[in-house]
């Protein structure tokens, strides 16, 4: 039997007060009052949908289960998902709330199992980087940063021989797509139905940009965007396309600036993740 879970520890670990609710699990909270948002042309108040949470449910074995919703502006992602990798939560997902919204606000879902101060630290570990980010910079960057790419020649074929699959030019603008199969409502489905993973570039080989969009398995998602992020590459959004698919499916969007073949290693980096997922 699950053991009730110490709110006066996990609020102490968190740096926050945490409270109990009526189900025992205990919440723990913190309002994103630093930056001014408005939607849609009016004022935002935080309570009406800008606060960062996470709750804990007690497990067996004296550990809890943590899942948090956190507030984030774009160039807060990065920050926020590295601090959540380093101490062992999951990102589950990455995707706004709003339209019309400035800045522009995004949430990332967060998920993690052990000792239940541990994991309170780890949130705040998030929180933590997030503020940091904002005491460097007090409102939010409209970029990247660094040089923009321009239109120039890419090597296609070096792309290709790089990454392991075929490069089609497009207008100068090399792609690569992989295709897998899956079934939905007990119809067989495939590429041409929206089951890939793509990259395309642009740009010169000396500075290109990269975007495109992983298809994976529930258990391939934290190896992708680990590996995406250990390369440089930014997350842009984690979501579902389609439902009842057999099995599930989830994708990341993803963009990077940088030399062409910097950036193809690190999607063939996070394609060897995936590959060594399945291979287990």
């Amino acid at each position: 039997m699950a053991a009730t879970l110490d709110a006066a520890a996990i609020g102490k670990a968190a740096g926050v007060t945490a409270q109990t609710q009526k189900d025992g699990v205990v919440k723990i909270g913190w309002s994103r009052t630093d930056v001014p948002v408005t939607v849609d042309g009016m004022r935002l108040a935080p309570a009406a949908g800008l606060g960062s949470w996470a709750a804990f449910t007690p497990m067996a074995g004296n550990r809890a289960m943590v899942m948090g919703d956190t507030v984030v502006f774009q160039d807060e992602v990065d920050a926020a998902m590295d601090a959540a990798f380093a101490h062992g939560l999951s990102v589950t997902a990455l995707h706004n709330h709003f339209f019309y919204d400035q800045p522009k606000v995004f949430f990332m879902h967060i998920e993690g199992e052990g000792a239940p101060a541990t994991l309170a630290a780890d949130v705040k570990s998030v929180w933590d980087a997030i503020k940091a980010v904002r005491a460097a910079h007090a409102q939010p960057a409209d970029g990247f940063g660094g040089a923009t790419p321009t239109s120039g020649k890419l090597d296609a074929e070096a792309l290709a021989k790089i990454v392991g699959h075929p490069a089609e030019a497009n207008n100068g603008s090399p792609k690569i797509t992989i295709g897998t199969t899956g079934r939905m409502h007990d119809q067989s489905i495939g590429a041409s139905m929206g089951l890939t993973t793509w990259a395309a570039f642009s740009g010169s080989d000396a500075l290109a940009a990269i975007d495109g969009d992983f298809i994976m398995r529930a258990n391939e998602v934290q190896p992708v965007l680990q590996a995406l992020r250990k390369a440089g590459i930014h997350i842009v959004a984690l979501h579902n396309h389609m439902i009842g698919t057999e099995p599930d499916f989830y994708f990341t969007h993803f963009w990077g600036k940088g030399k062409a073949a910097d950036l193809a290693r690190g999607f063939r980096a996070a394609l060897d993740a995936q590959v060594g997922v399945a291979k287990h």
